[in-house]
């Protein structure tokens, strides 16, 4: 039995953090014991079966698990396979694209970088070459980064509506925040096919991004150089594109041949 430290519902602890380590806990006792009922399911939590029932209907919310009709047993849903389809997309662009940064990071004067969108940032998934400050895992603005500019421009009307609603901080003197100005920036960027960022997330720092094509077509991440901009100046801008387009078509190529049969 899985001990969740209650057997009562009435006056049990409803910390955040017991929720998910019950939410969690569910998820596992599903995967290894299949379709099962609420009933089962609450016993070998040790909690009451109302509790049970929450949990579930949470989990449902996201289609984490969902219900059969005939029999009212619960079993893991299309939601599981999602994240599990985002997490084999990550480590499949990280690895092809691994190579290719690290041969571009030996040619350019900076910072190379792969980065993904996951909860709203741009988060790095290689870095090269790899230095004392590491990106890799972290969640970085979409509006004050290059890559996040990428991404940003490849989202749909309403995605991208949604998106520029969120506050967004002015991390320096050039960076931008305005709705306006920021969705002006993502229309040049879909026109000449790269994003720029200048002192925007550090003073002195800017970057180039283009994004990373996975099959289909569909946008897969963001491929960049960052580096001070007396090494990446203003006038390095379309020549560093430039480079970076030709690179991921590399990329582009390896993540074709992983879909192949």
């Amino acid at each position: 039995m899985y001990n969740t430290g209650d057997t009562t519902s009435a006056g049990e602890p409803r910390s955040s953090a017991q929720t998910v380590d019950r939410a969690l806990s569910m998820l596992t006792l599903l995967a290894q014991r299949g379709p099962s009922g609420v009933t089962e399911l609450a016993r070998e939590l040790g909690v009451h079966k109302s509790t049970a029932t929450r949990l579930l209907s949470a989990l449902e919310k996201f289609r984490f698990v969902e219900q059969d009709g005939n029999r009212g047993k619960y079993r893991l849903g299309f939601g599981i396979v999602r994240l599990a389809g985002a997490t084999t997309a990550q480590l499949d662009i990280g690895r092809e694209g691994r190579p290719v940064c690290a041969k571009l990071a030996a040619e350019l004067r900076g910072t190379v970088s792969l980065s993904v969108l996951e909860g709203g940032s741009a988060t790095a998934v290689v870095q090269e070459p790899g230095t004392e400050r590491n990106w890799i895992g972290v969640r970085m603005p979409l509006h004050a980064t290059a890559t996040g500019k990428v991404l940003l421009a490849s989202l749909g009307f309403e995605e991208l509506s949604i998106a520029l609603e969120r506050p967004r901080q002015r991390l320096t003197a050039n960076t931008i925040t305005a709705s306006g100005a920021l969705l002006a920036d993502l229309n040049r960027v879909r026109d000449r096919g790269w994003a720029a960022t200048i002192g925007e997330l550090e003073t002195g720092l800017n970057s180039v991004a283009v994004a990373v094509r996975g099959p289909g077509g569909r946008i897969a991440g963001a491929l960049a150089v960052s580096a001070p901009e007396e090494h990446l100046g203003l006038d390095d801008f379309q020549d560093i594109a430039r480079v970076l387009t030709q690179a991921v078509e590399e990329i582009r190529a390896g993540l074709q041949r992983l879909t192949l049969p």
